[in-house]
């Protein structure tokens, strides 16, 4: 973009007679290039994308895909097996023998085996039910984050043109001899300060961008829309997602735990096996018959064993979910008091602190040039508005960050 900028101008500089038809043309293209490079979105919108181009998301589509061909698996019989016998083994003649035989699963061991494959599956839509939900949290912050980086912009671009009213207006005393050059130096070093924050700002700026971006995972650059407004809007249920998806994971992980145990138990049942030989005798063929046979888990202390074992992950996951309920809970209500909190700071600055800062300005620039008020106090007057403005992006600021973490309270799923 920037070749392509530098190239445009050139073009433009060197040829001052290009038809105005030509110039038209190049502006059109500088302003095409400039919208290209930045795409404004809505919270909404980048939520959207960032579903679908999260690769987190993407790895647990394919684990949920894995889960779900695995039930194709759930049929497991033995591998075929297929014996050669030669030798002396019927008289001095040497003969050959040739069979095979396979054995089959019997019981409920099929059906266990895909129920426990179905429970998987839907464990994995469980998981990425909760990584869905983290980013929306985190795309959620990062986008208001970068709303406070252009509120506090704006707020700079506003004490620049205080200051630089300011410093017109002690140049002017200046030069009348109503006060002395110290006002001057003042103003123009407040100025200078103001102009170096917002250089600081934009490198701000263009970090909150890319922790947008990071989440997004887009190679497009975009930045959420500056019209919205930076108070975000909250809203407030009784049963939260939270706690619904908390509750899902651990309810599907206990069903997973069950099925499992299920599948242990169905393994101690036998297995029927069916064969197939031929053979010679004394060097004549063919001769032919068939087998059958069970295989008996005599010792099926282990699956047993393990039957137990996932009964106890039942236990575990239940008083988890319990342990995670109480914390949940408890995080709300310390979430619930803190936004209160910062709901309460932020009506102040609405309401009331907002209105003084900008009546204390204005009195404040007309005394002044008036010359009712000393520079001193002119000074102390628009500092004291300054700070109030600046409390009010940060109360802005900490009330949304309340606001999002209690409407997305952290879950614990371990």
């Amino acid at each position: 973009m920037k070749n392509l900028l530098y190239n445009l101008i050139k073009i433009t500089f060197a040829n001052f007679a290009l038809p105005l038809r030509t110039l038209r043309l190049i502006t059109f293209l500088l302003a095409s290039t400039a919208t290209f490079a930045q795409q404004s979105i809505s919270l909404e919108k980048a939520i959207e994308l960032a579903k679908t181009n999260n690769i987190d998301l993407k790895i647990a589509d394919k684990e949920i895909e894995k889960q779900t061909l695995l039930k194709k698996a759930a049929f497991q019989p033995d591998p075929l097996q297929v014996q050669y016998q030669g030798g002396q083994f019927n008289s001095a003649d040497f003969d050959h023998n040739v069979s095979v035989q396979q054995f089959f699963p019997l019981g409920n061991i099929t059906k266990a085996n895909r129920q426990l494959q179905e429970e998987l599956a839907k464990l994995a839509e469980k998981r990425k039910a909760l990584s869905s939900y983290e980013l929306e949290k985190a795309v959620t912050l990062a986008y208001y984050q970068y709303l406070y980086g252009v509120s506090i912009q704006k707020l700079n671009s506003e004490l620049n043109e205080i200051y630089t009213k300011f410093l017109k207006n002690a140049e002017l005393r200046f030069k009348t001899g109503e006060s002395g050059n110290i006002e001057v130096i003042s103003a123009k070093a407040k100025v200078k300060e103001i102009e170096t924050q917002k250089a600081q700002l934009q490198y701000d700026l263009a970090i909150y961008q890319k922790q947008l971006q990071f989440f997004v995972q887009t190679d497009e650059n975009i930045i959420p829309d500056e019209t919205v407004s930076l108070k975000f809007q909250f809203t407030e249920s009784q049963n939260t997602k939270a706690e619904v998806l908390m509750t899902d994971f651990y309810q599907q992980q206990i069903s997973v735990y069950q099925k499992e145990a299920g599948t242990f138990k169905a393994l101690r049942t036998p297995k029927v096996g069916l064969g197939y030989f031929a053979q010679t005798i004394n060097t004549e063929s063919l001769f032919q018959g068939f087998t059958a046979g069970l295989q008996i888990p005599l010792f099926g202390g282990v699956n047993t064993t393990k039957a137990k074992a996932a009964e106890i992950s039942i236990s575990q996951s239940e008083m988890a979910l319990n342990k995670n309920k109480i914390i949940l809970n408890l995080q709300k209500e310390e979430l619930q008091n803190n936004f209160q909190k910062q709901q309460k700071n932020l009506e102040y600055y609405q309401n009331e602190g907002q209105q003084y800062a900008n009546q204390i300005i204005e009195t404040a620039q007309k005394s002044y040039a008036n010359g009712d008020m000393s520079y001193w106090s002119y000074i102390s007057f628009l500092n004291q508005a300054i700070d109030i403005k600046k409390q009010y992006a940060e109360a802005t600021h900490s009330y949304n960050q309340s606001a999002i973490e209690l409407q997305f309270p952290t879950i614990k799923n371990n």
